[in-house]
């Protein structure tokens, strides 16, 4: 018969928080303490972080910040650069360049801002002014792009 050896590496650590009298083991409680203190330390600023906080909160009434909405522009936003040639075709593995339904999305971003200017938090206004920027301008690259092949073979063509 083979002879079987113990392995001495293992070994059984009895994770529950409470004794065989129901009552919650003293590490258990020495461990939420020590998590008590971390939560306290991180929940109250360090003072140099009291003094970069803006010394005027934003008012009571000021708009707050709508995940839906941020959702939305993201996703319009996505549209927008996917047809600019961004992302390519998962078909033919070419970039998808369509400057007309840019423009159609591009305005419609332009309009959700000029319809909720004033009713914005700051960060939606930020996020949608730095994506209608970026995009208006990966457009004109696009359509500078995209004339330049076709003026040269127009002037290729009256000669």
């Amino acid at each position: 018969m083979s002879d079987h050896k113990q392995d001495d590496s293992f070994r059984v650590i009895d994770r529950r928080p409470f004794t065989s009298e129901g009552e919650l083991r003293k590490d258990v409680v020495e461990e939420q303490e020590r998590e008590a203190k971390v939560a306290a330390t991180k929940a109250s600023p360090a003072p140099a972080e009291k003094a970069k906080a803006p010394a005027n909160p934003p008012p009571a009434d000021a708009p707050k910040r709508v995940a839906a909405f941020e959702n939305l522009v993201r996703m319009l936003g996505q549209n927008a650069a996917m047809v600019l040639g961004a992302y390519a075709d998962p078909r033919t593995g070419q970039p998808i360049i369509d400057p007309d339904a840019a423009r159609e999305l591009i305005d419609m971003l332009d309009a959700l801002h000029t319809k909720t200017k004033g009713n914005l938090a700051p960060e939606e206004e930020n996020l949608l002014l730095d994506l209608l920027g970026k995009l208006k301008l990966t457009y004109v690259e696009i359509n500078q792009a995209v004339a330049a092949p076709a003026a040269t073979q127009a002037k290729a063509k009256t000669r």
